[in-house]
């Protein structure tokens, strides 16, 4: 049952969330902060997610194979190359790191 009261409380908790967000005046949504906000906070996210799962195992830093595959795939960026190319690298260089150096 408790699993249950859970459930209802995400939804519910989802839901007025939601209703916050639709009943921010106009007004507000027009200034120019909040549009620079908006457009910045997805790219803040994501960084922040790659992040820690780059460098955390759990509860400790660590710094191993995917920190190869991240520096590759942000020189693959810089260079402006396709995203399914980036993608590819990435996976193929910390592959590669898994095998050459042991316990990465």
């Amino acid at each position: 049952m408790t699993v249950w009261i859970g459930i209802a409380v995400g939804c519910l908790g989802c839901y007025l969330l939601k209703l916050a967000g639709l009943s921010v005046p106009q007004g507000v949504l027009e200034r120019p902060a909040v549009h620079r906000i908006a457009a910045l906070l997805p790219v803040v996210l994501l960084a922040a997610l790659i992040a820690v799962q780059t460098f955390s195992d759990g509860q400790s830093l660590v710094i191993d194979a995917r920190a190869a595959g991240l520096a590759v795939a942000g020189v693959a960026v810089w260079r402006r190359w396709p995203f399914l190319v980036v993608v590819a690298l990435a996976a193929v260089t910390t592959a590669l790191v898994r095998q050459v150096v042991p316990g990465s």
